[in-house]
């Protein structure tokens, strides 16, 4: 009988911050999965700041609200297309308005599921890289491939 490999996680020296919202954490795990397909190992404690979660974990809250029937596939469509060109959608916007919609559904479950976890702790988001009134033109492409979570 083969043995089980067990490669524990490695002890972090310093304290965890907490993510201040849901959309903070999405943005988050989204820079890092782009690192990771562009080759970059992503390690637990080797950033600037300690999180205190894996990207995997945002990544597994979200395929299980998925599981559970709590997000559509319009929902992941939305996340993930927001959250690789790193903007909010724009309610003001006609073609925008059914995406805020669904951005807003989406990141409001996740964000019970990460508080839930203490991934989240609510405060002020303070995101300098985002600017929620700055709108860059970007239009949605609905023939992005499916999300498969």
């Amino acid at each position: 009988m083969k043995q089980k490999k067990h490669f524990p996680k490695p002890l972090i020296q310093g304290t965890p911050t907490a993510f201040s919202s849901a959309r903070q954490a999405w943005f988050w795990f989204v820079r890092c999965q782009s690192s990771r397909v562009e080759g970059a190992r992503v390690m637990a404690g080797a950033g600037d700041v300690i999180r205190p979660c894996d990207p995997d974990d945002i990544y597994n809250a979200v395929k299980r609200l998925h599981r559970e029937g709590i997000l559509a596939q319009a929902h992941l469509q939305v996340l993930e297309y927001y959250g690789l060109v790193e903007r909010l959608p724009d309610s003001r916007r006609a073609d925008e308005a059914r995406k805020d919609i669904l951005w807003r559904e989406a990141l409001d479950a996740l964000e019970i599921v990460l508080i839930g976890r203490g991934i989240v702790v609510p405060g002020p988001d303070i995101e300098d890289d985002l600017n929620e009134n700055s709108l860059k033109p970007c239009p949605m492409i609905w023939e992005l491939p499916p999300c498969h979570m």
